[in-house]
Order: structure tokens, then C-alpha cells, then sequence
């Protein structure tokens, strides 16, 4: 159905790169198929795609925490929505917020101990629907698809970089 919606917009507007507007979709399609699968996947855990990023990037960091300033640019959250996710995870026990040693003035999120034990109970879980995404794809598809999809990340980096100019 989307190829042969493309292809009727390539009638009308013969100049349109029809194959670069299927790939587009396409990959549109599969990322609202990805969200949704993830949202499933964490929703018996009571997290959202959100506070799981972030307990994910405070999980895997060197020390455990990090500012929600850092935390807003690794997810490509704003403040406000921060506040929230650091709320809704503050409220479960999963961290804590404190000063930085550094700068009284400057606040430190930090997974707790609790956090640590939560995420290595979850994680395991949302590992077979992971590996069932990918049946078929033999290794050297995975790095393929990676590579590709960097380049593809990099492409759309540089052309928000043309706006911002």
C-alpha cells in the first residue's frame, strides 16, 4: 500500500526521489513499531521509554549519575520533562538526587542500590523479544544495518547543523 501510495505521488510530481521517499517511510513505520514494542516490553515494569533511557544511562555510567542537563541532552528530553522522569523515578527508589561535590549548586542524579538490582532483574527480561526483532539477520546484516543507519544518523545531524546556521 505505501509503495503504490509513493508511486502515485511520482506520477503527480515526477521530480519526487520516490525510492528515497519509500526508504523514509519506511524506516518511519519501523521506528513507531520499534517504540510501541518497547513501550510493551517495559509497561509490566511500570516505565515508559523515557525514565527507561534514563535509568539505562545512569545504570551504565562510570559512577552512576549524571546532571539532568546531560541527562536532557542524552535522551533529548527538556527540562521539564526531566523534572518529571527524575520524580517518577526519585518516587520508585530507582534514584536519588543530591548536590554535586563539585558545586553545591549543581544537582547529581544517581541510580541507587536499589535501581542497580531493578535493572538487572528487568533487563534479562526484554532480551528475547530483542533477539526475536532480529531473526534472519545474520551478523554481518546487523553490522550493515548499523553502519547504515550511523550514516543515516550523521546525514540527519548535518542537516539540522544547515538550519542552525
Amino acid at each position: 500500500m505505501m509503495d503504490e501510495g509513493v508511486e502515485r505521488l511520482s506520477d503527480a510530481l515526477p521530480d519526487l526521489p520516490a525510492d528515497k521517499a519509500k526508504l523514509s517511510r519506511l524506516m518511519l513505520m519501523v521506528g513507531s513499531r520499534l517504540q510501541e514494542e518497547l513501550e510493551h516490553t517495559l509497561k509490566p515494569h511500570r516505565l515508559n521509554h523515557s525514565e527507561f533511557l534514563t535509568l539505562m544511562i545512569l545504570y551504565s555510567s562510570p559512577d552512576g549519575s549524571s546532571t539532568p542537563g546531560e541527562l536532557c541532552d542524552y535522551t533529548s528530553q527538556g527540562a521539564t520533562n526531566m523534572t518529571r522522569i527524575g520524580n517518577a523515578l526519585v518516587g520508585r527508589g530507582l534514584v536519588v538526587r543530591s548536590a554535586s561535590e563539585e558545586d553545591r549548586r549543581r544537582v547529581r542524579i544517581g541510580i541507587t542500590p536499589n535501581g542497580r538490582r531493578f535493572v538487572q532483574k528487568m533487563l534479562p527480561t526484554l532480551f528475547p523479544r530483542l533477539s526475536g526483532m532480529f531473526v534472519g539477520f545474520s551478523e554481518s546484516d546487523q553490522r550493515q544495518l548499523g553502519r547504515l543507519l550511523r550514516k543515516l544518523a550523521d546525514n540527519l545531524d548535518r542537516l539540522d547543523e544547515e538550519i542552525d546556521r
